[in-house]
């Protein structure tokens, strides 16, 4: 399987706090799903900063599906984000946008066509069981199903990777399982899966990769 992110000796040094990431380095493959832990501070947050291009590396490369992110200029950071699908603790839905119009943001920001955005909002809406939901508010859903429309918002695109931050923090084990399980679906057909999370009794659930923070070190993984 080809490389989809690609790590090489990361550092990233903030001026008021010093290094947050010393030396990091790890790679996933296309289609593979990983956990990313640590105890709050140990860089999780800055990690996905970096794939995202909200933040840049002091030293070392970041290779994003065959992209150098250091030679990114900033007019262009647009457009490779639209290789990500980013899903959120905090669902971060628009209150007064239907399920519908939240689902289609990404599309509409791309100029697809009315036909094409109804087309694939209505096939994210399906995958994750809210079709029939779109003309709902955020307020009238549940927390799951919150949930299950920022991520219909994040594979919209088709992005080949997504980036996950605590989705499952909100959540009771039984909807983070069903959750997890909507992620095991995109990752058989190839999209890769970067999950930052807390949750230990979820992770020893899953049967997948772990990397492991401590202090800014990747000390497992």
């Amino acid at each position: 399987m080809a490389s989809m992110i690609k790590f090489e000796n990361i550092f990233k040094r903030y001026p008021e706090t010093g290094d947050v990431l010393k030396n990091v380095s790890f790679e996933l493959r296309q289609g593979e799903i990983a956990f990313l832990t640590g105890h709050s501070g140990a860089g999780k947050s800055t990690i996905l900063k970096l794939i995202g291009l909200m933040e840049r590396a002091t030293r070392g490369d970041i290779v994003l599906d065959g992209q150098k992110l250091s030679t990114i200029k900033e007019r262009h950071v647009p457009y490779v984000r639209r290789k990500l699908g980013f899903i959120y603790q905090d669902y971060k839905l628009s209150p007064d946008r239907t399920v519908f119009d939240n689902v289609a943001l990404p599309l509409v920001i791309a100029g697809y066509g009315h036909h094409e955005v109804s087309r694939r909002v209505r096939a994210a809406l399906d995958k994750v069981g809210l079709l029939g939901k779109e003309r709902k508010f955020p307020v009238g859903l549940s927390g799951g199903e919150q949930q299950r429309v920022g991520i219909a918002r994040a594979v919209v695109n088709k992005p080949p990777m997504i980036i996950a931050d605590e989705p499952t923090g909100n959540l009771d084990p039984e909807l983070s399982t069903e959750i997890m399980a909507l992620f095991e679906q995109f990752q058989n057909v190839g999209v890769t899966i970067l999950i930052a999370s807390h949750d230990i009794s979820l992770i020893e659930r899953m049967n997948h990769r772990v990397l492991r923070l401590n202090r800014g070190e990747l000390v497992a993984g």
